[in-house]
């Protein structure tokens, strides 16, 4: 059973020091279930306060106005919030531009949700827009602040790997389409015009992500085979993806909506001539899993230690809100950087067939 974030607030809030400097005043924009239950309670535990969320569902602001938060239906209403310094962009991803020009504008720190956008054009439009006003920006990758994945990037920085040779992940999940955030609430992502498409450009980003994190070096080269195989809707239910770094490294992607959660269905393997490591259910909202180190020469294999009781929303909390008041920190992020995981997804489906945004064309009888 998975471990809330909910109660890693309990477990966590007391040893916060209310008086932390580095306490944030966040917005949310989009109160659905991402929000709701993982950054939300990581704005808690990490000390930082929410002060307010803009959505147009009644029972989204419900929620809000219950756990504390003043709650807007619309956007302009947070942005006149002054004690809002930051805004987290949690909206169906072709709100996400809208969202962002206009907190770009207000001259609010802003950290939006992964992808960055539901087409490229939308994404370069961000991207130019925080430009243009020397506004903070991040792409929440939650999956960069993840403990298990920091200790990952450490041992391959140590050499423990020898020569990195290959990445291979599967990030997968069961979403069909009684799915919803809210009771009654329309599942968008399976909504090609709203979600820019299906699981490919939902969870592919973190995998893409995670390999210039770990490596220091973004996929250059890229093609993709996507599928819609088991759900019965408009958008891909999975895609492979190969990729190749500058350097060489190669990068095997599995993502899916067609996998039964109970299966085995997050696992993160780094390859190198020296070793493995290997990280197996460290990809997600939640806190936890494993690393283990396997010897290139012995074949033995040996756990490493990370801290698995902090999620990594929490931490990504922590960090952006260190680099809200530090910008010397603001290096971690950069929308270019971000743009360029854009341009891997916009390639990814043209290797497939189908521009993002486009719903599948059905096979002829």
């Amino acid at each position: 059973m998975t471990r809330a974030l909910s109660d890693e607030v309990d477990d966590g809030s007391s040893r916060e020091s209310a008086a932390n400097e580095d306490a944030i005043g966040w917005g949310i924009v989009g109160y659905g279930w991402v929000a709701r239950d993982y950054m939300a309670p990581g704005i808690r535990a990490a000390g930082h306060r929410l002060v307010a969320v803009a959505d147009p569902g009644g029972a989204s602001r419900a929620t809000a106005e219950a756990e504390g938060a003043r709650a807007h239906a619309d956007i302009a209403g947070l942005i006149a919030e002054p004690e809002v310094e930051a805004v987290y962009v949690a909206t169906p991803n072709h709100l996400h531009r809208a969202a962002v020009e206009a907190l770009a504008a207000s001259g609010k720190a802003i950290l939006c949700e992964k992808p960055m956008a539901a087409s490229l054009d939308d994404a370069e439009a961000m991207a130019a827009a925080v430009k243009r006003s020397g506004t903070f920006y991040g792409t929440a990758f939650d999956q960069r602040h993840h403990p298990g994945h920091r200790a990952m990037r450490d041992a391959i920085r140590e050499g423990r790997l020898g020569t990195v040779t290959t990445i291979r992940i599967v990030y997968a999940c069961w979403l069909d389409r009684a799915w919803a955030s809210f009771q009654g609430q329309d599942n968008w992502r399976i909504d090609p015009a709203k979600a820019g498409g299906g699981a490919l450009i939902d969870l592919a980003p973190h995998g893409l992500d995670l390999c210039d994190f770990l490596l220091g070096e973004s996929i250059q080269d890229i093609a993709s085979l996507t599928q819609a195989r088991a759900q019965d809707y408009a958008v891909d239910d999975g895609a492979l993806l190969i990729g190749r770094t500058e350097s060489g490294v190669l990068a095997n992607l599995h993502v899916a909506y067609n996998c039964p959660d109970v299966l085995p269905r997050r696992r993160l393997e780094v390859v190198g001539t020296k070793g493995m490591l290997t990280a197996v259910d460290t990809m997600g909202q939640t806190p936890g899993g494993r690393l283990t180190f396997t010897d290139g020469t012995t074949g033995v294999a040996e756990d490493i230690a990370f801290d698995a009781e902090a999620s990594p929303f929490l931490e990504q909390v922590r960090a952006f809100g260190s680099a809200l008041r530090r910008p010397e920190e603001r290096a971690a992020y950069s929308a270019e950087r971000d743009l360029h995981t854009m341009r891997l997804l916009a390639r990814a489906y043209g290797e497939a067939g189908r521009e993002p945004g486009r719903p599948r064309v059905a096979p002829a009888a």
